[in-house]
């Protein structure tokens, strides 16, 4: 009796340690966080000053967009007022606008639009008044033909598109109710992902050609397939975004979830020993630590365990690994992140990554670490 009673206490405070462990650990994982994006924060202080990479663009570009993804999704787990003045103060400069107006096809230009919706509970304005740009842009995108190829829906001829628009039409379903965006975003997904260039994802393999130049035939120098990691990871966070918002019952829900289980396991496959995913998943070409790539899987991976998609016993141990190598291996004392491979279309892009290499753009790296930083606390908490 003696001896169960004194089991059942040791067994008590073992739970508690293990808690006040996991609780530490998330609250290291928003430190962590904090200490990156203040790096950012403090660097471009002014959110509506242009980028100077190569030539002048507008900080409502691709790029920027992706870091206040990240910023908001910061703002869900260590909510600050000096978050919402930073990306209103952007938002409004650019008046709520795509890049490039409201006549642009470019999913890269419309991807600022995911972060205008994320603020209208902050903004005092009705979605018809703050959103009157984006409702244009996409009803004109949604009657006019890619004349490269003669498609309606085929405008998303690059994976990463996928990412940076389809939340948005998913987002706007929500916010509306009317279905057509639902629907259209839905026919441009299909058809990025069967008919360009033949198909963009391998069934069976569930991995993602970046776009029809690196189908088959094309090959790695070790023969291999080229499956770039930072494009797959767009595809899996754009999965995610789109299911969040998303009723889970719905034809679109389970369809988008189908593709990322089958990403989920194809992923876990390809992960290094030390964490990292490489810039090319399959191939030994570039094997190297990879920072935007890793941090959008460990997004997903966290997500998927959460919602009960992915076991945990199988992906827990991805996740802890990924971040482990990232703040281990990537994420410098003042915030700076290593590693990063810079804009491009393939492993190569960039190359070599260092941990000390200052990529071409620093600003959507930070974005994608925010997200999976933001989820992973999620999951410890």
């Amino acid at each position: 009796m003696k001896t169960s009673r004194l089991l059942s206490v040791l067994l008590f405070f073992a739970a508690v340690s293990l808690n006040a462990a996991a609780q530490t650990h998330a609250n290291e994982v928003l430190a962590v966080a904090q200490r990156v994006n203040n790096y950012f924060m403090q660097k471009y202080e002014d959110p509506t000053v242009p980028t100077n990479v190569k030539k002048i663009r507008p900080s409502s570009l691709w790029t920027r967009a992706v870091y206040y993804e990240g910023l908001m999704a910061l703002q869900s787990i260590d909510p600050q007022q000096r978050y919402i003045d930073y990306a209103m103060t952007w938002a409004k400069f650019h008046q709520w606008t795509p890049r490039n107006g409201n006549n642009t096809c470019d999913a890269d230009d419309q991807c600022c639009g995911q972060t205008y919706v994320e603020l209208l509970p902050y903004t005092g304005m009705s979605e018809e008044e703050q959103l009157i740009n984006v409702r244009a842009n996409l009803a004109h995108q949604m009657q006019t033909p890619n004349p490269k190829n003669g498609s309606l829906y085929g405008w998303w001829t690059w994976i990463d598109a996928i990412q940076m628009a389809m939340p948005l039409y998913m987002q706007m379903y929500q916010l509306t109710g009317d279905k057509k965006y639902l629907d259209h975003g839905m026919k441009m997904y299909r058809w990025s992902r069967n008919e360009c260039g033949g198909g963009l994802f391998n069934v069976k393999e569930g991995l993602w050609w970046r776009d029809a130049d690196y189908v088959p035939p094309y090959k790695e120098p070790d023969g291999q397939q080229c499956y770039w990691s930072r494009g797959n990871g767009w595809v899996y966070a754009a999965l995610v975004r789109c299911m969040n918002v998303l009723p889970k019952k719905s034809k679109a829900y389970k369809e988008l979830k189908k593709d990322f289980l089958l990403m989920s396991a194809a992923l876990l496959k390809c992960q290094r020993e030390d964490g990292f995913w490489n810039p090319s998943l399959v191939s030994t070409n570039y094997a190297m630590p990879e920072t935007s790539g890793t941090a959008l899987f460990l997004y997903g991976m966290a997500w998927g365990i959460q919602q009960g998609y992915l076991k945990a016993d199988v992906y827990r141990s991805a996740c802890d690994k990924a971040w482990s190598a990232m703040v281990r291996v990537a994420v410098h004392l003042d915030g700076f992140l290593g590693w990063m491979q810079g804009t491009g279309k393939d492993p190569s892009a960039g190359q070599p990554l260092s941990y000390d290499k200052i990529p071409d753009f620093e600003d959507y790296v930070t974005g994608c670490f925010l997200l999976g930083a933001a989820e992973y606390y999620k999951l410890l908490k």
